[in-house]
């Protein structure tokens, strides 16, 4: 709960999705840690680009984890920002994020 003008509300969430490589899923899961993620699901899943342009980029590797993080609202754009710095710093360090709102959610345990 945040306190706005001496009332309870509660705090927004959003969906984070981050892709990236499957080597690097470890290093984006302990990002997140430190930011009182809710929930995480790790997908892993394949990239759908064909082996010849794969080939054309220099990318070897299709292997690819989605996460998919119920953060709330006032961490999103600092997550961010660390993923940019990560991706530019790191080898081999791309990725994708995006949020999704969350406008509901229903049920005893929400």
């Amino acid at each position: 709960m945040e306190r706005k003008n001496g009332l309870l509300a509660p705090v927004k969430l959003k969906i984070l999705f981050t892709i990236v490589d499957r080597k690097k899923c470890s290093f984006y899961l302990d990002i997140l840690e430190g930011f009182e993620v809710n929930y995480q699901l790790v997908l892993y899943g394949r990239g759908t680009a064909s082996s010849d342009i794969l080939q054309l980029l220099g990318l070897s590797n299709d292997d690819k984890a989605v996460i998919m993080s119920f953060v709330k609202e006032n961490y999103i754009n600092t997550i961010l920002n660390l993923y940019e710095d990560k991706y530019f710093k790191l080898k081999n360090g791309k990725g994708i994020a995006f949020t999704v709102p969350l406008s509901s959610m229903v049920g005893k345990m929400a």
